[in-house]
This record gives C-alpha cells, structure tokens and sequence, in this order.
C-alpha cells in the first residue's frame, strides 16, 4: 500500500503530486482527518498469474471493506473525499468512467458538499508481480467505529 500511495513520488505519471498535496486535497478541514487506505487486486502469493484482471474488476475490490488495510466498513460512514492510484497500461478514461459508476451507485456513502471529491491518478509503471493495481485512500467517517 505505502508503494502505491508513493508512486507518484517515484514514477512519472498524468498526476504528479507530493505526499502534502494529497493530504491538502483529501483533508477539507483539519479536524477532518480519517484516512482508510486500500489495495486490488490482494491475491495469494503466485495467485495472481491464474487470473486477469479488469479495470472494473479493479475498481470493484478497492472500494470493498476486505480490501481495506483497517477493520472498518465504509457502509457505516460516509466519504469525505478518496483518491484512486491505477498502475499499469490501464486506459484514463475507462478510469474515469469505472469510478463515475461507483460514485453513482454509491451516492449514499459520499458527501454531497464537497464537489468533486473523488481524484484518480494513472502511472504506466505496473507494480512487480502485476499488470496492474489500484492503491485507495479515503477519508471516511467510518472510521469512528
């Protein structure tokens, strides 16, 4: 998880920020502050090379509680705001469009005063081991459970 929030850091990408900028942009006020954070796909080691996975498919794990790296279920909150990290030769606007369709599905679990609350950011450098990944973070009020 920690590689894939530092990517941007590491590899050249169409969003290249630093580690205070995400902060900036995922915190809307300084009490605020309640970060989940999140990897797809999780496989078993050497599982991964049974099976393809799909930018859908992608998206549909980060945003699942299994995924989370804390016992916490967003169904019992509401996000704040999230940013999304793709790795791999992944197309930007099929990322766009899988993480419009969760945010309209899921309308319930964002807030709906902060425009615009979801960013996503795509590096063409897969992770080793895989064609690719998402990396999540979210700031959500679940996490007060």
């Amino acid at each position: 998880v920690m590689s894939g929030v530092t990517t941007s850091l590491r590899f050249p990408g169409q969003l290249n920020s630093d580690l205070r900028k995400l902060a900036v942009n995922m915190v809307p006020f300084p009490r605020l502050h309640f970060f989940m954070v999140g990897f797809a796909p999780l496989t078993s080691r050497g599982g991964h090379s049974y099976r393809q996975v799909s930018v859908p498919e992608l998206t549909q794990q980060m945003f699942d509680p299994k995924n989370m790296m804390a016992a916490s279920d967003f169904r019992n909150g509401r996000y704040l705001t999230c940013s999304a990290l793709f790795r791999g030769k992944i197309s930007m606007k099929e990322v766009e469009d899988q993480m419009r369709n969760i945010q309209n599905k899921n309308q319930s679990y964002f807030v709906e005063w902060i425009p615009n609350n979801v960013q996503t950011a795509l590096c063409s450098v897969p992770p080793r081991g895989l064609k690719m990944s998402s990396t999540f973070v979210g700031n959500s009020t679940s996490i007060q459970e």
